[in-house]
Order: structure tokens, then C-alpha cells, then sequence
């Protein structure tokens, strides 16, 4: 394009390429709260502060947050939810681990928006309250907890896989908790934690009796 080209129009290609980034955008700030995307309706969020209303071990929650605030920080910074854990941050070692409609997710890689609707639960909302729950009371007599930074994200790992499994070999135990690491090394005692709770383990024991020689494991759950 010509520089008379340009006055002969009265729009130069710096601004005809600045009002078509503009408008590009537009449908994002502006656009629809509803939007069709391969024939399916879709809601449009954002990008600013959005009401959100999360139900978290019974309780409902009210908070105004931007669409790519996850469950996580919703649950610590804005409801004083601290028994999900900040450690990796990327869906790595379960420490922010939480239910779901009983389903274990990681809050950590969880929006909150999306959270909206379901039953969340965390370590705080096991026992219902201030009574614990067994398998909170398990982890104490088979000493599964030393700094316990891990420990609220393993309790609700456990419980579930208890829930699903309550009959569980080694083998199974290994494989269904890897999703979660301790640092201190506690497996033993989380292992004698499901023990205890499906009658193949005295209370106290540690789970030292309860890793079968030559099992395999996962690297996040051996034990």
C-alpha cells in the first residue's frame, strides 16, 4: 500500500490492523453469555470477577472470582478452606486432594467455576464436623502422619479408595493411593491404615506386617 493510497482512504494499515485486533477481541470481553460451539450451547465467563457459589462440607460459600481461579484458591484464600494442600500446583503429588460428587480431584488443576452445582468435600468434612472420621482415626493409631502437610489430601484418598475397594490385597492398596506422595515416607502406616479398616490388621502396628515381600508398586505409591 502506497503512502497516497492511504490518504485516499483516510485508514492506514497501522489503524486498520489496530481496529481489527480490536474487534477480534470483542466477542471475548462483550460478546454473548451464551455462545454455540458445534452445535452445543456454551457460556461465556470473564474475563472479569464472576459470582461464583460453591457447597464445601455442607456449607455454602458465596465469592465474587475470575473464571481462572482454581478450586484450590478458592478453597484457601477466599473460604478458609486450609485442609487442601499447596505443593506442586500441577496435579502431581495429592495434596490438595478433595471429592468431587465422591470423585477424587485435584484442586490444584480444578477451576472453581467449575465446581459449582457438586458436593465438594475436604479432609475437614470427613467426620461431618469435629467427630473424625475412622479412617482419620487410622491414620493416628498406625502413625500414617509425621510433618502431615500430606495428610489431609491422603485421608480423603483413602476413604474413597475404601469406599470402592473394601476388600483390598497389597497390590491394590499400592496402585489405587499413587496418586498421592508423602514425603516422610509413611507408607507402611497408610498401608496399615486400609489394613486396620477391612479387619486384616491389629490397631498400632504401624502396617510394618502389611507389605508383602515382592509386591510391586508404583514410584508414587510403593510403600
Amino acid at each position: 500500500m502506497t503512502a497516497n493510497g492511504d490518504k485516499s482512504s483516510g485508514l492506514s494499515r497501522r489503524d486498520f490492523l489496530k481496529i481489527s485486533s480490536i474487534a477480534a477481541s470483542v466477542p471475548l470481553v462483550a460478546g454473548p453469555k451464551v455462545i454455540e460451539v458445534a452445535g452445543q450451547e456454551i457460556a461465556v465467563h470473564g474475563p472479569g470477577a464472576v459470582p461464583v457459589t460453591l457447597r464445601v462440607n455442607g456449607k455454602r460459600f458465596n465469592a465474587e472470582l475470575e473464571p481462572r481461579v482454581t478450586l484450590l484458591d478458592a478453597l484457601r484464600e477466599h473460604f478458609e478452606v486450609t485442609g487442601p494442600k499447596r505443593v506442586c500446583d500441577r496435579a502431581e503429588c495429592g495434596a490438595c486432594t478433595v471429592l468431587i460428587d465422591d470423585r477424587l480431584v485435584y484442586s490444584c488443576t480444578t477451576l472453581a467455576i467449575e465446581a459449582q452445582g457438586k458436593e465438594i468435600v475436604t479432609a475437614e468434612g470427613l467426620g461431618g464436623g469435629e467427630r473424625p472420621h475412622s479412617v482419620q482415626l487410622a491414620f493416628v493409631n498406625n502413625d500414617a502422619q509425621q510433618c502431615g502437610f500430606c495428610t489431609p489430601g491422603f485421608t480423603v484418598a483413602t476413604k474413597s479408595f475404601l469406599d470402592r475397594n473394601p476388600h483390598s490385597n497389597d497390590r491394590e492398596i499400592a496402585h489405587g493411593l499413587a496418586g498421592n506422595l508423602c514425603r516422610c515416607g509413611t507408607y507402611r502406616g497408610i498401608h496399615g491404615v486400609v489394613a486396620q479398616m477391612t479387619g486384616r490388621e491389629p490397631k498400632g502396628n504401624a502396617g510394618t506386617t502389611m507389605i508383602a515381600s515382592g509386591a510391586t508398586a508404583s514410584s508414587k505409591g510403593d510403600a
